[in-house]
């Protein structure tokens, strides 16, 4: 398969990458080169998890000077307009990203809403699937790559340490540089930007290295990293290269100092969500209200289950069981089924003779996710970051049915130790905690309360504001 041939190329240019890096090691210890020593570790920690070895990167040690931005005065206001200096020319912000799962394009589009909110007709920004318009083969092909990995977790496990391991991510780095540094540079040099922002773990090294060849061999243009995971993150999310890491909890802002960035670089504020979710739930007769605009029936509890836009992670069998799980408490509920882009799912679920006392509202990809939110008691998805953030927001306790190894690990345990929800695989037993929850109001309420506390539904305009403080001010952001 492609998959396989790729795997195939990149383990032998990276097994010739190691051979050549072997030689010139040797070449410079004869002729007597001076490299400095790292401390001795434990070896096997350092190849495997080098964040947790307490060794600075070089480059975590260096620091950058933020050129001056003429002035701009910011509101204290969260919702407020940021005023904004006396120019006809827009400032363009560049977001690098890919579409490798529906997050990343979605913190950008929130992130631009907020500046247009904050700077109305002051900023240009462009967003850019920067590794499948501008990378070579088979780097371009990233986005169906994840597609078919995200359905096969043993494959996503293998790639996920795959860049884990210190020395194939490495030399995994050396030959993204020699096949993407060229025309990753133009398109930055012909966008011409302000500031750059990255949306994504990949998104850092090669746009860091360009940007300073860009700007004569000293980085002057600010650049900035937005991290969308939650709970844990690959390595390449933090590089102390940059000006500001933006991180949505205190695992991640550990994690980031492990990786080697600098504290006073690394910015706690919270996810990036969707402008329908840039304030805290509603009352209760707002729900209600909500469930009449949509449709759906009131004065009952109502669950919600979601598989991301894709509708991965076993959507059927959990909302069949949910379904099953429901009628057998007797009780009047509702059950609504985001299907996402799973066509085959939403016929299926459609066609299924549900219990009388169940009423079920099967959808497919929707745009309104907020006023869904804000409809329901409870949702089941998959551990996706965002899904998470928002439906903390509205105050939804969150059953997580699935996980992709690695990456959305720490998800997991960022719901369950934060008190509103928890983990469960099997779909019949998913059913049963569901009609639990439905049965005890308390429990219920309790789990919506702790969801409540863990969300940070000002998060994107905070980051909005601290963009626009580094675009016009030169102003760094201030610590929570």
């Amino acid at each position: 398969s492609t998959f396989a041939y790729w795997l195939y190329h990149s383990v032998r240019v990276n097994m010739r990458l190691a051979a050549c890096l072997a030689l010139l090691s040797s070449a410079a210890a004869f002729r007597g080169s001076r490299v400095g020593r790292r401390p001795r570790v434990d070896a096997v920690k350092y190849l495997t998890r080098p964040q947790d070895v307490g060794i600075a990167r070089p480059d975590a040690r260096r620091t950058h000077t933020l050129t001056s931005r003429p002035a701009a005065a910011v509101t204290s206001d969260s919702t407020a307009q940021a005023q904004t200096p006396s120019t006809t020319k827009k400032k363009k912000v560049l977001f690098l990203m890919s579409d490798t799962g529906g997050g990343h394009r979605a913190s950008s589009k929130a992130l631009v809403n907020a500046l247009e909110r904050l700077y109305p007709g002051k900023i240009d920004a462009e967003i850019v699937d920067i590794w499948t318009e501008h990378a070579g083969w088979p780097y371009k092909n990233f986005v169906p790559y994840y597609a078919v990995m995200a359905k096969r977790t043993w494959m996503w496990r293998m790639m996920w340490y795959y860049g884990r391991f210190w020395p194939t991510r490495k030399l995994q780095e050396i030959a993204t540089r020699i096949q993407c540094s060229r025309r990753f540079g133009k398109c930055i040099a012909d966008a011409k930007p302000d500031l750059v922002v990255s949306v994504h773990p990949l998104c850092q090294d090669i746009p860091l290295r360009q940007l300073a060849k860009i700007d004569g061999g000293s980085r002057k243009t600010p650049f900035v990293t937005v991290v969308t995971d939650l709970g844990s993150a690959h390595n390449t999310w933090f590089d102390g290269r940059g000006d500001y890491t933006f991180v949505p909890s205190d695992a991640l802002e550990k994690m980031a100092s492990r990786c080697g960035v600098p504290d006073d670089k690394i910015i706690k504020r919270g996810l990036p969500l969707r402008e329908g979710f840039w304030d805290l739930a509603g009352s209760e007769k707002i729900k209600e209200a909500t469930r009449t605009k949509l449709g759906l029936t009131t004065g009952v509890p109502t669950a919600l289950v979601v598989g991301g836009g894709d509708g991965v992670g076993g959507i059927a069998k959990v909302a069949t069981a949910l379904g099953d799980a429901l009628g057998e408490a007797k009780d009047p509920s509702g059950l609504v089924v985001v299907c996402g882009k799973n066509a085959a799912v939403k016929k299926e679920l459609e066609e299924r003779n549900w219990p009388d006392n169940v009423k079920p509202t099967i959808l497919g990809f929707v745009d309104n996710m907020d006023e869904w939110m804000a409809a329901s008691d409870c949702i089941v998805t998959k551990a996706g970051p965002g899904t998470i953030a928002e439906a903390a927001t509205r105050g939804l306790p969150c059953l997580l049915s699935s996980h992709l190894p690695g990456q959305e690990a720490g998800n997991v345990k960022f719901v369950v130790e934060n008190g509103f929800g928890a983990f469960v695989k099997k779909p019949a037993k998913i059913g049963a905690t569901i009609a639990k929850w439905f049965s005890d109001l308390n429990l219920r309420e309790k789990l919506s309360s702790k969801a409540l506390e863990a969300a940070r539904p000002s998060a994107t305009l905070d980051i909005a504001r601290d963009i626009g403080g580094l675009l016009f001010e030169g102003k760094a952001p201030q610590q929570a």
